[in-house]
């Protein structure tokens, strides 16, 4: 399909958004027509305020024409001057593609690349074009990779994706608005209606009655159907610029298998899947590891982390590589199946073209650290960029050893509070109060009701989980215990002599029916020079 046709098609189902509008206030205008020459009067004024409420924000919404738009596009603006290999390389693609270049090229934290542009009259008129490139991404691709991944994006320009993108979002914005609008008004009615009817019920129990059940059923319908019918447009026009957006990105991907070859694409699309999959895994388990105790990794490693990462995993990437998905991310995804691009690629005949450029693709920066402390800072919220930095191996000792910390706090609480030490609470066990302490921790409703010897048993493993803790959280704090750091696995915790395999016996005797603690406190004392030679 062409770009007229594109074009033509977009501005057809905008278009179909104000029709859907005019036919519904017609809908309404025939109820009050109807209501006027048959209902009672008191019925006609009810409608006539219903169908007002109603028409309200169909014709405010017919009206928002403006896309939403950021104050600001988002990432590091980086010159010719910043980074002249990079916008070299792109000015040189991008004459090979056969299209303008962008005017502005963006670094993002993203796994990500895209274009966008700033187009007028509706997309008839090109604008400002921008190219976003995510530092993660760069981070996991080669040289060569990366020329095939800013081949397609260029590609959506040499298409007039990016003009006739205009189109597409703002019916997609409207749409949504309406929806959202609808609901946030039948969300807003029945709130209303809980708590008209929650202050009759107070009432009631005030005056010695029983208090009514709550009851919303019905409350908002109005407004809930015409979000429906909305909604209904909106996966009609989902569905419609879908297939378009497919078309799109199979387009793109061939002017990538031009450029950079087919091997190139090919294998630039699975490293892009690989890394996107680990740099997810990453942030979860390494960059915020220590959030919420108000820890981040040193400047410029947030982001720029996943290289550690990356070099680490090569056989997990490797499996990643050909366990490409089957399946877009939702039925409205614009992108076709990641196995389905990468097969239709890998399947055009062999074109003998050799990877320009084996290298790093960060090596294409003038000062990669620089660029992702500079990315790091536009992109953490304020709250995160106060917090303490540190160097991977002591974020993730503190982070360990405040998690650790963390798992002792009710067992503490149940000995007597966050200040009760190991050794007063192993001197309470001595005492026999260790069930009584026990009897104080959270339990569910059957733990509760039990007693006895039952009562104990569901007691014991909530006790030994908390005790263990706070031996390790002794241990640590001691220095005679350390998380270690791991880019291959998860981190170890490495514990002095042969503590790791008394640990287990030294916890059972502790919470046996009649304790023992020696053996915990011998864990605890340190060997002499003597003992240990």
């Amino acid at each position: 399909m062409g770009a007229t046709l594109r074009a033509v098609r977009a501005f057809v189902l905008l278009s179909g958004f104000h029709l859907l509008g005019l036919g519904l206030l017609a809908l309404l205008g025939a109820v009050d027509w109807a209501s006027w020459l048959w209902a009672p009067a008191a019925v006609r004024f009810k409608v006539f305020v219903v169908t007002v409420v109603l028409a309200i924000p169909v014709v405010r919404g017919m009206f928002m024409l403006r896309t939403p738009r950021d104050d600001e596009p988002g990432g590091v603006l980086v010159g010719e001057a910043d980074e002249p290999r990079l916008w070299a390389t792109v000015r040189g693609l991008a004459a090979r593609v056969g299209t303008r270049a962008p005017d502005e090229i963006r670094l993002t934290p993203d796994v990500n690349a895209a274009v966008s542009e700033d187009a007028r009259l509706l997309g008839l008129v090109g604008g400002r074009r921008r190219l976003f490139l995510g530092l993660p991404l760069m981070a996991g691709l080669d040289e060569a990779g990366l020329r095939a991944v800013l081949a397609h994006e260029l590609g959506h320009y040499g298409n007039s994706d990016t003009r006739l993108a205009a189109l597409t979002v703002r019916g997609r914005a409207q749409v949504g608005r309406m929806i959202a609008t609808f609901h946030a008004k039948a969300d807003a009615k029945v709130a209303q209606e809980r708590a008209r009817q929650e202050r009759k019920s107070e009432k009631r129990v005030a005056k010695g009655r029983s208090a009514k059940r709550i009851d919303t059923t019905g409350t908002g319908v109005t407004y809930r159907t015409m979000a429906k019918i909305y909604s209904a447009y909106g996966r009609l026009y989902m569905r419609a610029t879908r297939s378009g957006a497919r078309r799109q990105e199979l387009a793109a991907d061939l002017a990538a298998v031009r450029i950079a070859g087919r091997d190139a694409t090919a294998r630039a699309l699975r490293e892009t899947h690989a890394i996107h999959t680990a740099h997810d895994f990453y942030l979860s388990s390494y960059a915020t590891l220590g959030t919420e105790f108000g820890l981040l990794p040193a400047r410029g490693e947030v982001f720029g982390g996943v290289r550690h990462l990356l070099a680490a995993r090569a056989d997990e990437l490797a499996g990643l590589r050909e366990d490409l998905p089957q399946e877009p991310a939702s039925p409205y995804d614009s992108h076709p199946p990641m196995a389905e691009r990468v097969a239709r690629i890998e399947a055009l005949p062999d074109d003998g073209r050799s990877a320009e450029g084996a290298g790093p693709a960060l090596g294409l920066l003038a000062d990669p650290e620089r660029a992702l402390v500079a990315v790091e800072d536009v992109s953490l919220t304020p709250e995160a960029r106060r917090m303490r930095r540190l160097e991977w191996a002591e974020l993730v000792h503190e982070s360990m050893s405040a998690r650790v910390a963390q798992g002792t706090e009710e067992l503490r609480a149940a000995a007597g509070g966050a200040a009760v030490t190991l050794p007063r609470l192993l001197d309470a066990i001595d005492a026999g109060s260790l069930w009584e302490i026990a009897g104080r921790l959270p339990k569910s409703e059957e733990a509760a009701a039990a007693s006895g010897r039952v009562a104990r048993e569901f007691a014991r493993p909530a006790v030994r989980r908390g005790l263990s803790a706070m031996v390790t959280d002794e241990l640590l704090r001691s220095g005679r215990a350390r998380w270690e750091l791991s880019w291959s696995g998860p981190a170890t915790l490495t514990l002095p002599d042969d503590t790791a395999d008394r640990l287990p016996e030294a916890l059972d005797a502790a919470t046996a029916d009649r304790p023992d603690t020696g053996p915990l406190r011998a864990l605890l004392t340190p060997a002499s020079p003597a003992a240990a030679r």
